[in-house]
């Protein structure tokens, strides 16, 4: 046995060991104090980079969540006030079918369902400037796409999230056709002779017939008077074509005339007469008219399809997506330009992924009384549902079709507002939560650490300490023995 006194080798190499079981033993209880096998890079450089990754999608998805959710809660808070929206526009239609029965109704009955038609409006224009959430308003028009037109027959109407803001100069609006009704007119004439013989005319239009038969002793303004009330009370969406004023008591021989009040491919009614010519070209043969046409036209230079006198960017155009727009002249113009819009989008943008470009949007139209039930065609001129009356019979009439109009257009609003918070937001919760479960599942089993695995390492650790520890000190001892040499 070699004893050296300046270079203890069995001491060094003790030492060593014991420098090695404690780093080790520290580094083992690192990763039990924090649960974590990697908690700096040196642990392991590949795997953190991906359990960062990991980290940051995970809390990304997280984020995204919590916008999904915030989302569902504003369309939520939209949906409600459209429901009472929907009840109050019931309410309405119901005063305007009261108040058409003039035949029971006296003056102050009238007056007292305007007061509460008025009173109706008056709620749904507050339910629309005051539904907010947060600090975003969401049925005064503020969160869709604003327009405004220039040109005689131009009408903005709304627009989809999907449109793009046009800048000062505006998109440029083409029309090639313009929209038309369903029209027929007569070869013969409404005579006193045809009258008196007590002449059949059948209409048929939307599920709705009127049989008339004439009078014998009417007049030809009086009978026509006659058709026109008969096809009012049956509620056909038609109109007898009178020349203006109509001269009542006139026995002068005239051409019937019928034309549908809507616009569009989608609109025809059927009519038939006992003398051939006077409304069907085969005596009690219905003729069946051709539909109307809708308006074909261009917005900034892109193809748009026509609804009626509603044109719209068609689906994949690049700016003009989704841009409705309403032209009432009865012809194209000429070089087919009619005017222009200026557009800025204002839609709702919500950030439901974890990464750019995962949004969606969605724009909420108006409700105002204003925007409501417009390009309704009647003959009381309502515009809107706004300036509806229902002071006499014929006003109480067309209030019924602007409500019907303002109707359908909230229905359309909510589906439109459900399909987006089922398909868009609900749905994509759903793919969220799971990617998220996943993300955060991978991320453990790069990250944290087996408690029962690194509890065995720190056990052996400790053993291999504690053994170290008294080799170092026996080599030490063993040095002791050099003194013996000595003495």
């Amino acid at each position: 046995m070699s004893l050296r006194v300046n270079h203890n080798m069995s001491a060094i190499n003790a030492h060593r060991s014991v420098m090695r079981n404690s780093d080790a033993q520290a580094k083992t209880m690192e990763k039990l104090s924090s649960g974590l096998k990697i908690t700096r890079a040196a642990d392991s450089p590949a795997q953190l980079q991906i359990s960062e990754n990991l980290r940051a999608q995970s809390t990304s998805l997280r984020q995204a969540i919590d916008n999904s959710e915030m989302a569902v809660s504003l369309m939520q808070t939209a949906e409600g006030a459209l429901d009472e929206v929907s009840s109050a526009l019931i309410q309405a239609r119901q005063l305007a079918v009261h108040a058409g029965n003039e035949g029971a109704n006296d003056q102050q009955m009238l007056e007292a369902d305007q007061s509460e038609l008025d009173n109706i409006i008056e709620q749904i224009n507050r339910v629309a400037t005051s539904t907010q959430y947060g600090k975003n308003y969401l049925l005064d028009g503020s969160r869709s796409g604003n327009g405004v037109t220039s040109g005689e027959y131009l009408d903005f109407v709304n627009a989809s999230a999907a449109a793009h803001s046009s800048g000062v100069g505006g998109y440029d609006i083409t029309i090639n056709n313009a929209a038309t009704r369903a029209t027929h007119s007569g070869s013969a004439p409404l005579t006193q002779a045809i009258i008196d013989a007590g002449e059949q005319i059948t209409i048929s239009e939307g599920g709705r017939t009127v049989n008339f038969v004439t009078q014998k002793g009417r007049t030809v303004e009086q009978t026509l008077n006659d058709l026109e009330t008969a096809i009012d009370e049956a509620g056909l969406k038609i109109d007898l074509m009178r020349p203006y004023p109509p001269a009542t008591g006139g026995n002068t021989a005239q051409n019937i005339t019928l034309r549908h009040k809507e616009f569009g491919s989608e609109h025809t009614f059927q009519a038939a007469s006992n003398t051939a010519g006077l409304v069907s070209n085969v005596a009690n043969v219905s003729v069946v008219v051709a539909n109307g046409t809708d308006v074909a036209g261009e917005i900034n230079g892109e193809q748009a399809y026509g609804k009626g006198q509603i044109l719209t960017g068609g689906p994949g155009a690049d700016t003009a997506e989704g841009i409705q727009i309403r032209y009432t002249g009865e012809s194209a113009p000429v070089g087919g330009k009619a005017g222009t819009v200026t557009f800025s989008q204002n839609s709702l943008t919500f950030q439901v992924g974890a990464d750019a470009n995962q949004f969606s949007e969605v724009s909420l139209r108006s409700i105002k009384t204003s925007d409501l039930g417009r390009g309704t065609a009647n003959s009381s001129n309502f515009d809107s549902l706004s300036k509806v009356k229902v002071l006499n019979s014929e006003q109480a009439q067309d209030a019924i079709r602007v409500i019907d109009k303002a109707i359908l257009e909230v229905n359309v609003s909510r589906g439109e507002m459900g399909a987006f918070q089922k398909n868009n937001l609900e749905s994509n919760l759903n793919y969220l939560r799971i990617a998220h479960e996943n993300s955060v599942s991978s991320e453990s089993v790069i990250r944290d650490a087996d408690m029962a695995e690194e509890m065995a390492t720190f056990t052996r650790n400790q053993i291999m300490m504690e053994a170290s520890t008294s080799m170092l000190a026996q080599a030490n001892q063993n040095s002791m023995t050099v003194l013996k040499l000595i003495g």
